[in-house]
């Protein structure tokens, strides 16, 4: 969140689709990250309209998203992965190659 909120214009805004449970959110130091009118919001649910609106801006900025694929038959090792809190990013397990 901070390096979303030091890459923002002023007046910018970013918003996070994420439930912390486990790991709070870090502390940020307003007079850097929250500077110039810079705005932090949170959303609990977001809509499908709401990601068909988002996706060609995220193409644009470009936003890339941290992946790390399994294979199908490794499903098992992906949710073990996954509840270890080993995955960096999203698990995505690939169908087919």
């Amino acid at each position: 969140m901070r390096e979303a909120l030091g890459n923002s214009e002023k007046g910018g805004r970013v918003v996070v689709n994420v439930i912390r449970k486990a790991t709070p959110v870090p502390e940020l130091d307003y007079t850097q990250d929250l500077w110039h009118e810079k705005e932090l919001k949170s959303v609990a649910n977001i809509t499908r309209k709401d990601i068909e609106e988002f996706l060609p801006l995220a193409a644009r900025i470009p936003i890339v998203p941290e992946i790390q694929e399994f294979k199908l038959e490794h499903a098992n090792e992906a949710l073990l992965s996954l509840k270890q809190g080993k995955i960096k990013g999203a698990g995505v397990l690939k169908m087919q190659d």
